[in-house]
């Protein structure tokens, strides 16, 4: 993205098909990216704040929420050339005390590869995290993960439309007492660029589970404003960046 200060702000809905009672969540996950006019090895340095926010409910209980956590990142970003663009993050989850979400610090590392022409937003983003402490105070067992989002679609005009899909899943433990999970969703997207702010929207539905005792159907709305924006610079569509 070009040179500038912006806002992006996605949330999302889910409701899990557990009998008799279902599991419902919604995920909001607002942070300010810092594209720095700063090369590292020949790429644009980005600086990125991010903090969750949670409520959910498990199997018809009541609702509970809280502050999640704090992610802080910094990211390089490539352009290869031909349209093509690759980024890699690091950072980490700082320890979060709210008890309905993961509590140990976590380092999270995001590679990125987008293809960005004649109309086309074509993204693949593998993210791969990595638990400081697997245990935390309260005995609760962390698994390191992988994520995997990808992103096909297509601008008309201020339009934009195409299918997206994730998956996630746990890597192997030594502990035999705990049931890895891991799903693969899909579904579509619809986005409008209505000036200096976009906006996406996009449902997806869990084709395969497991361990999640059931399948999922999750509503997304993305929008992206730029606080300031080096106008010297064309825009570039933005991957969608996802953490549960």
């Amino acid at each position: 993205m070009p040179i500038g200060l912006y806002f992006i702000d996605t949330s999302s809905f889910g409701s899990r098909d557990i009998t008799p009672r279902g599991t419902d969540s919604n995920i909001n996950l607002p942070s300010f990216i810092w594209a720095t006019p700063a090369e590292v090895v020949g790429g644009r340095l980005q600086l990125v704040v991010l903090q969750p926010i949670t409520a959910s409910s498990t199997r018809g209980a009541a609702y509970q929420s809280g502050f999640g956590q704090t992610l802080l990142a910094a990211q390089v970003a490539w352009k290869l050339g031909n349209n093509i663009n690759f980024s890699y993050l690091l950072g980490a989850y700082l320890p979060s005390e709210t008890k309905i979400v993961i509590q140990n610090p976590v380092l999270h590392q995001r590679f990125a590869i987008t293809y960005n022409g004649d109309g086309w937003n074509l993204t693949g983003n593998f993210l791969y995290g990595t638990f400081f402490d697997t245990r935390s105070a309260s005995g609760t067992f962390y698994p390191d993960f992988l994520n995997l989002d990808l992103t096909a679609t297509k601008h008309f005009g201020k339009w934009e439309i195409g299918p997206v899909a994730f998956g996630s899943t746990d890597l192997p433990t030594n502990n035999p007492s705990y049931a890895r999970q891991g799903q693969f969703a899909v579904g579509g997207l619809v986005g409008y660029n209505f000036g200096p702010v976009n906006l996406q929207a996009y449902v997806t539905r869990d084709v395969v589970q497991r361990n999640y005792a059931g399948l999922e159907t999750r509503g997304w709305l993305r929008v992206t404003v730029p606080i300031y924006q080096d106008k010297s610079e064309t825009p570039e569509p933005s991957p969608i960046l996802r953490k549960f």
